[in-house]
């Protein structure tokens, strides 16, 4: 019997083999480093329903207090594909700040596409993630584009 794609793919995005999220990659670290770093088990923070990893316990405490401004938009699903109208995961070794908030993009082709247009994919991304995020597992993620808050 065929597995419907509803009971992989999950509303923020985990290695399929740990079930970390941003396959360990600490989330403050794209915000406040020169490079995003890998987070350790001892760090982590569950959020979601999925585990989180931190590289130091500051960190863990900061997203801990805030978790809907650090964490990857849109669960880490990257924000042009959804504005195709399908779903990808998003990387951690291809991302993005802008105006505050994280994306995770499947392909350096993806991020290209993102900055020749990033309002335009933002709106359209979002109206499709209002109905994408319905076949999804899990709880709806509050990682939604909204006015930024400072970090």
């Amino acid at each position: 019997m065929p597995v419907e794609a509803a009971s992989i793919v999950t509303t923020i995005v985990s290695n399929p083999l740990t079930g970390v999220a941003m396959d360990g990659y600490d989330p403050i670290s794209f915000f406040v480093d020169a490079e995003p770093a890998q987070g350790v088990a001892d760090f982590e923070f569950d959020w979601g329903g999925v585990p989180w990893y931190f590289a130091n316990g500051a960190n863990r405490d900061a997203f801990a207090r805030n978790p809907e401004v650090y964490a990857p938009q849109w669960g880490g699903h990257c924000p042009s594909s959804l504005a195709r109208g399908y779903l990808s995961d998003g990387k951690p070794q291809i991302w993005l700040v802008r105006d505050g908030r994280l994306y995770l993009f499947h392909s350096d082709a993806n991020r290209d596409a993102f900055l020749d247009s990033p309002t335009a994919t933002l709106a359209q991304a979002q109206a499709n993630w209002t109905v994408l995020v319905k076949g999804l597992n899990g709880p709806e993620p509050g990682m939604m584009p909204q006015a930024a808050k400072e970090p």
